[in-house]
């Protein structure tokens, strides 16, 4: 029974990864400091939770273990910005170190989520694909790309090493995350019955389902390693390539409450569009479309089971724990606050 080490596994896209993996039958350690809680992951005799920063992974935590996808990263690019150095750390070097460790510890497959942000903006009529020029344009975008550049050259016969740049993730997670475009656009359709778009609406994005992306990382566990090793792909699906108005209709349409479109601001010529061929050819396609994304999260809305709070919107969140940090830290005595 092989062993993947998930670092990040408390996180968006790592609480959805971990109970695919351990369907599928693999041993699953479980990385991560856990910012928003331990609970989100199931209880399972295959499920080892490890609280640790990736930062400081040690060859002790690579362990017995055949293969790791290394999701630990601050996401999205507010955070990117505001957390610059810890950015580069954390998304940069901490990974090229777990990459160099994993190789050194016999480990046998490395997978890097990276992110289709790495292309910037394209001119029009460009679809870009693994071979066109790279463009980051901001701190996350370009930690990424760092990372792709000094991670992939490690690969070689005994150690497979795959980058998988994902479109724009949405869909339900048991973390949450309501600052994604389609997952916010969800919740101020299903709350308000109002969905502001900016215009004109003719802008082109990548979008990909949290769980095909993570069906993309176990695919690759299993895939065959002449056909990945070495090798970067795009994960999400043509059908996935949303201008912003047909896919605010949709999402519109979906909500089952009556939603209007409310325009604002100039019209935003940023656009680009992504090719998925490269990992269609490989043997795996997306299965979902934004639909399916705002039907579930309606679902969990409506069921009370998910609502929008301060840690479905990661860079308050991480606002918020460092508030705390700070009050805890000026009021603690003696390892304690009322009892000592």
């Amino acid at each position: 029974m092989e062993r993947v080490l998930v670092t990040g596994a408390g996180g968006y896209i790592g609480t959805t990864l971990v109970p695919m993996l351990l369907k599928e039958g693999y041993q699953v350690r479980a990385l991560d400091r856990f910012f928003f809680g331990r609970d989100l992951l199931p209880e399972h005799d295959r499920l080892e939770l490890v609280k640790e920063d990736n930062r400081k992974i040690q060859d002790g935590h690579l362990s017995g273990v055949d293969h790791v996808i290394d999701l630990a990263a601050l996401s999205n690019d507010p955070s990117g910005e505001l957390f610059q150095n810890a950015t580069w750390e954390i998304n940069h070097a901490a990974r090229v170190r777990v990459a160099q460790l994993a190789k050194e510890n016999k480990v046998k497959r490395y997978i890097i989520p990276s992110s289709c942000s790495v292309y910037g903006f394209q001119e029009p009529g460009v679809i870009a694909d693994e071979t066109s020029p790279t463009n980051p344009l901001t701190t996350y975008a370009k930690a990424n790309l760092k990372a792709e550049e000094d991670i992939l050259p490690l690969a070689d016969e005994g150690f497979t090493v795959t980058a998988l740049r994902q479109a724009t993730v949405y869909g339900y997670s048991p973390r949450m995350r309501f600052d994604l475009a389609i997952n916010g656009m969800t919740y101020g359709a299903w709350k308000t019955e109002k969905l502001p778009l900016m215009r004109d609406g003719s802008q082109w994005r990548p979008m990909v389902h949290v769980k095909d992306t993570a069906g993309a990382m176990c695919y690759m566990l299993s895939a065959s390693r002449d056909r990945i090793n070495g090798e970067v792909f795009n994960v999400g699906s043509n059908a996935n390539n949303y201008q912003l108005k047909p896919l605010a209709d949709e999402v519109a349409a979906t909500v089952p409450k009556k939603v209007e479109l409310e325009w604002y601001g100039d019209p935003d010529h940023r656009s680009y569009r992504v090719s998925f061929r490269k990992l269609e050819r490989a043997g795996y396609s997306a299965r979902y479309t934004a639909s399916d994304g705002v039907v579930e999260i309606c679902e969990a809305l409506e069921s009370g089971k998910l609502d929008k709070t301060v840690d479905t919107i990661t860079l308050q969140w991480y606002q918020e724990l460092l508030k705390w940090h700070k009050i805890i830290k000026d009021v603690e005595m003696y390892g304690g606050i009322i009892d000592l």
